[in-house]
């Protein structure tokens, strides 16, 4: 008996139809440097970059790890696309860099058109609000390789930056003052831990007074972006570093910036964690010390700014509610 590619499990009349579904979508992202529809083998971006005498093109490739199980279980897609594309920039953001353009990575087991649109409009949604161009991306339909229903993804970014606008830590000076910026909850890390202790007890759908909302809604909140918020920062040169709050928590993140002779004093009884964090730890009996390395207690983006800066960057950021959380010795 004859077997068609389709019978093996690949459906490319489902993959014609999904690129049918987001072209209009991942159009609206495009600006006058994009030169290329999606569907080509390369997606073309014209590299002039008006106003920088010498810029310096910054990357980055993450994923979102097991908040996509999270997803899953609770049938809810168009939000992890908008945590990847976040995620990305304000991994370059940390650097100085602006977005510039984005590329995606999607590979299931059996391909749903509406559920891998619903993912990519939550690309193009961040894209967006990122002032960021979604150029070209792969979608990859692998029978047996994940359960079904089951999904994973990646996205790559590439932004710029002027070269003695770069920030990498260097300036960083004993007394410089570290001021958090809120999570919007666990943004894209410390899942595996949230699910092993979180799903024995709950349901994805249970409202869960402790965190007046269901566990979904707590556990897919979008990872914030802070790309315009730290941007007027960045052009008035305020901050010798930057730390995105990802896997290895407060500290294994901001010790990647900091130079050798340098160390970190957290006040960790300056800020009030969020009621997610806390139901984990209490239901889980989760050590602290894991707790600090997995998570980022509440504490998304951390600035590093000289002490004499740090009264101006706070005014700045009024409406968020900086907090001084330590400082480095």
């Amino acid at each position: 008996m004859a077997i068609t590619y389709k019978d093996s499990g690949v459906d490319i009349a489902a993959g014609e139809l999904l690129v049918d579904k987001i072209k209009p979508m991942v159009r609206s992202t495009f600006n006058k440097n994009v030169l290329t529809d999606i569907g080509l083998f390369g997606g073309f971006y014209d590299a002039k970059f008006d106003g920088y005498e010498h810029p310096i093109l910054v990357a980055s490739t993450d994923g979102v790890g097991t908040k996509l199980k999270i997803a899953v279980a609770a049938n809810k897609h168009n939000t992890v696309g908008q945590c990847l594309v976040n995620h990305c920039v304000n991994d370059i953001l940390c650097c100085g860099a602006r977005p510039l353009f984005f590329l995606d990575y999607f590979a299931t087991g059996k391909l749903n058109p509406d559920v891998t649109s619903s993912v990519i409009e939550g690309f193009t949604i961040a894209c967006r609000e990122n002032s960021c161009a979604l150029i070209g991306g792969e979608t990859a339909e692998m029978p047996s390789m994940y359960n079904d229903g089951e999904y994973d993804m990646s996205g790559t970014i590439i932004g710029v930056v002027e070269k003695n606008k770069i920030i990498n830590g260097k300036n960083i000076a004993a007394g410089d003052v570290l001021i958090g910026l809120r999570s919007s909850g666990l943004h894209t890390n410390g899942y595996s831990l949230a699910r092993a202790v979180l799903l024995n007890k709950f349901k994805v759908d249970d409202y869960i007074p402790e965190i007046s909302g269901t566990l979904a809604d707590s556990l897919l909140a979008i990872h914030r972006s802070y790309l315009n918020i730290i941007t007027p920062l960045l052009n008035q040169q305020l901050l010798n570093g930057i730390s995105h709050i990802t896997g290895g928590g407060i500290i294994g993140n901001t010790k990647r910036i900091m130079p050798k002779d340098r160390q970190l004093s957290i006040d960790w009884q300056s800020w009030q964690i969020p009621p997610i964090f806390n139901l984990i730890q209490n239901i889980g009996d989760v050590p602290t010390e894991d707790m600090r390395s997995a998570m980022n207690l509440g504490i998304g983006l951390i600035l590093v700014v000289s002490k004499n800066k740090a009264d101006s960057v706070i005014s700045a950021l009024g409406a968020e509610n900086p907090i001084v959380i330590g400082e480095v010795k």
